[in-house]
């Protein structure tokens, strides 16, 4: 008999996002896996626990993740779900352990091997795998959506009978995976899209969207990229030039989304109040980081918040609010982890603790936290 695979119901109701689809559930049917579904896992999604039932899985209770050898969720589960597993059981989630130790800890006592994918590392193997990105091109998306939604303007240039509307301006701090989407929708619907970062690979990636880039170039600029393809962080001068300039163009614009993070620590401030007030009146900003503190001094946690005149939109989990797409790519990137552990004989999992994804994504094992970066080392002292 092959691994039992649960998928979880999320229990934080704002969570609409379902941890498989239909085609997941093919596919680990198809290599040997019992899979089962917790009744409504996927109703947020629009997956009807039927549509699972066809793809091969079956309907279950919550109490059922005890029987699992595999269990697959979008959030990190409570320790009493943890006590629920059972020990030497494989969990695939988000994990969030920037701050947040403490709440492993359960994992670990209930001899639980977590893995954290949001610590996939950005290597050509694991880019199937990586639902920071996956999640993050849809956020990028959804916040020019929800931009258009509250401007009130259309954002294209029309030329009419009646007079001509001007396009929007749009700009985007941070061309990561969600800056680059965000501009790429934003030039889709017809607005004028600038776009700044400290990386300077990300110039030639903005302009190939047809963007304007701007941003301070001196030679701090020209260094500023970590190995892992992350942004770093500037030191206070360049952060002071960098700043002014910014300053004097947002106030030129009528969108603005923020899109800057660092991973496991508070997202930097990007916009202060007096940029919102040298905004025009019917302004938009939205704050893809208002989950990590915000980049948007004035931006509030789940509200369209009003500074003067302009909308500061500060909705967490953006990719959740398109939550079918973003199932079914959340959905895929568990797939192909758990693929690689899924024995083609036995049908059963296997984790190799020396793989180097691995390495870079569990967090309990064995009864121990492993993660060097949170407080974890196995007993060889291997990093």
């Amino acid at each position: 008999m092959g691994a039992i695979i649960f998928v979880g119901k999320e229990t934080d109701a704002a969570e609409t996002r379902v941890a498989a689809s239909p085609e997941t559930v093919k596919k680990l049917t198809s290599l040997g896996c019992d899979v089962t579904v917790e009744e409504g896992a996927g109703a947020g999604s629009r997956i009807l626990d039927s549509d699972f039932e066809k793809a091969g899985a079956t309907i279950v209770k919550a109490a059922d993740a005890a029987k699992a050898d595999v269990v697959l969720r979008v959030r990190r589960p409570s320790a009493g779900d943890a006590r629920i597993m059972k020990s030497g059981a494989v969990l695939l989630t988000q994990m969030d352990p920037y701050g947040n130790e403490e709440a492993l800890k359960p994992f670990a006592e209930a001899g639980v091997t977590a893995f954290a994918m949001e610590l996939m590392p950005r290597i050509t193997r694991a880019q199937s795998m990586d639902v920071l990105s996956s999640q993050a091109n849809l956020a990028g998306y959804q916040a020019v959506i929800e931009a258009a939604a509250s401007f009130g303007r259309a954002f294209p240039m029309m030329m009419t009978a009646a007079g001509t509307v001007p396009a929007a301006k749009a700009f985007v701090m941070g061309a990561g995976v969600a800056g680059l989407q965000a501009i790429a929708t934003a030039r889709r619907l017809g607005a004028a899209v600038s776009a700044t970062d400290v990386r300077p690979a990300a110039k030639e990636q903005v302009a190939s969207l047809g963007a304007k880039f701007i941003a301070v170039e001196d030679d701090e600029f020209k260094a500023a990229e970590t190995s892992g393809g992350y942004a770093k962080e500037m030191s206070k001068e360049y952060q002071a030039k960098q700043a002014a300039l910014v300053a004097e163009h947002i106030s030129k614009q009528d969108i603005v989304i923020t899109t800057a993070l660092i991973p496991g620590r508070p997202a930097p401030r990007l916009i202060s109040a007096e940029m919102l007030k040298s905004m025009r009146e019917g302004s938009v900003v939205v704050d893809l980081a208002v989950e990590r503190g915000g980049n948007v001094e004035g931006s509030v946690m789940g509200e369209a918040a009003k500074v003067g005149g302009v909308t500061v939109i500060g909705y967490p989990n953006l990719a959740g609010r398109i939550p079918a797409s973003a199932s079914l790519l959340y959905a895929k990137n568990l797939l192909t982890f758990l693929q690689t552990m899924i024995d083609k004989e036995t049908h059963e999992v296997r984790v190799d603790m020396d793989d180097e994804l691995v390495k870079a994504t569990a967090l309990t094992h064995e009864g121990k936290l492993v993660h060097p970066g949170f407080g974890g080392a196995n007993d060889k002292g291997d990093a």
